[in-house]
C-alpha cells in the first residue's frame, strides 16, 4: 500500500482530522502521530510503516552521532524500530512518539557500543546536508575565501571538540536542542529532568563553547554562538 502519511490520514476511517466546536480541525503531528500508534495497538501494520518512513532518516542522523559506519548505523535503525514496535503496547502518550523513539535509538546504540567495546559517543563531524544539522555558517559570513574557509573548519572543528569534552548530560542537552531541534519540554522528557534544569545544561554547554570560540571570532562580551 503506497500511500504518504497525510494521504494515508486522510482516509476517512483514519481521521487526519478531529472534531471540535462541530468542525473539523487538522491535527497536529503529536496528534497525527499518536493516532498512528493507537492503530499500531490495534493492529495496523500499515500505521506503523507510515510511522517508520516518517522518522527512519531523523532516526538515522541521531545514531550516526554514535557510530559511522553506514551499516552498523542501518542495522541500529532497523534494531530501535523493531523494538519500538514490539513496545508500542506500552506507549500511552505521555510523551511525543518522537521522544519515546528517541530514547530507544539511543538506548540501542549505546547498548551497541558497549557490546562492540567501543568508544561511548562520537561527535568528530557534522554534515551539512541536512537542516538539522550543525551549520558551519551559523557561525560566520558567506564569504568563501581561503582564509574565512580556514577559520570556519577552525571553529567547526573547535566546537566538535569541545562538545566531545562536555560532561554528558551537557552533552545530551545540547545536542537536543542545536542537532535534533526539540523543544525545551520534550528534551526535559527524554531527560528525565525539569524544564529549568534543561534550560541551565543547555546554556552553559553553549557558554563552554562561546569561550572556545571567541578568540577565533570578532565578537564582543556577552554575545554567544
Amino acid at each position: 500500500m503506497d500511500l504518504s502519511l497525510n494521504t494515508y490520514l486522510d482516509l476517512p476511517e483514519n481521521g487526519i482530522k478531529k472534531q471540535q466546536s462541530g468542525k473539523l480541525v487538522t491535527m497536529t503531528e503529536r496528534e497525527k502521530d499518536h493516532s498512528l500508534v493507537q492503530r499500531v495497538q490495534r493492529g495496523d501494520k500499515v500505521a506503523f510503516e507510515m510511522l517508520f518512513t516518517k522518522y527512519q532518516r531523523r532516526v538515522s542522523r541521531l545514531v550516526s552521532r554514535f557510530v559511522r559506519s553506514d551499516a552498523e548505523v542501518e542495522d541500529i535503525v532497523q534494531e530501535s524500530f523493531i523494538k519500538a514496535y514490539r513496545a508500542l503496547g506500552s506507549f500511552r502518550g505521555d510523551s511525543a512518539f518522537y521522544t519515546w523513539l528517541y530514547r530507544i535509538a539511543v538506548n540501542t546504540a549505546k547498548n551497541y557500543l558497549v557490546a562492540a567495546s567501543k568508544r561511548p559517543i562520537s561527535l568528530t563531524q557534522f554534515e551539512k546536508n541536512d537542516d538539522d544539522d550543525f551549520e558551519e555558517d551559523h557561525f560566520m559570513s558567506d564569504a568563501a575565501t581561503p582564509e574565512s574557509e580556514l577559520i570556519t573548519k577552525q571553529i567547526a572543528e573547535t566546537v566538535n571538540k569541545t562538545m566531545n569534552e562536555l560532561p554528558a548530560d551537557l552533552r545530551e542537552a545540547i545536542m537536543l536542542r542545536e542537532i535534533e531541534g526539540m523543544s525545551y519540554e520534550d528534551i526535559a522528557d527524554s531527560m528525565g529532568c525539569p524544564i529549568g534544569t534543561v534550560r541551565s545544561r543547555i546554556f552553559r554547554a553553549r557558554e563552554a563553547i562561546s569561550q572556545k570560540i571567541k578568540p577565533m571570532l570578532d565578537v564582543g562580551e556577552g554575545k554567544r554562538w
